[in-house]
């Protein structure tokens, strides 16, 4: 028997989606907030969507020179896009109901209250196991 037994993937455990009221402006036949489910992403997918938001900056007076980029924005938003199991925001007919096409222009045209989609992002963040904020590791780092 191997000595890595308990690392072997039949002893992982599945991760459960979520559920998170995404926006007070879509309601159910009571009025309650209709809730969003969300699904746990890999390390493997959230690398690609950070590097398809990173961009090489010119180092000015350094020809030749780059510094990376992230468009903390557009990540986020693909974050959450890529979260989304429901609603379907890959979906055509949803996307042509609000006049868009992509996930992400749907994910704001949706959730369109600044207050709402911050809430939403803290979320999906938590969600995806980021518990502590950037601010916070500034101030850790400072002490």
């Amino acid at each position: 028997m191997s000595k890595f037994v308990k690392f072997m993937k039949a002893n992982k455990i599945e991760k459960a989606n979520g559920f998170y009221p995404a926006t007070k402006s879509l309601r159910d036949e009571e009025g309650n907030p209709l809730e969003w489910e969300f699904k746990h992403i890999t390390s493997r997918e959230n690398e690609e969507i950070r590097e398809s938001c990173t961009m090489d900056i010119p180092v000015p007076g350094k020809p030749n020179m780059y510094r990376q980029k992230l468009k903390a924005g557009l990540y986020i938003q693909k974050m959450i896009a890529a979260s989304v199991v429901v609603p379907d925001l890959f979906d055509s007919e949803l996307q042509d109901s609000y006049g868009v096409k992509t996930p992400e222009d749907l994910l704001m045209v949706m959730v369109d209250d600044p207050g709402e989609y911050n809430d939403l992002a803290a979320f999906v963040q938590r969600f995806q196991g980021f518990n502590v904020s950037f601010e916070e590791k500034v101030d850790e780092a400072k002490n």
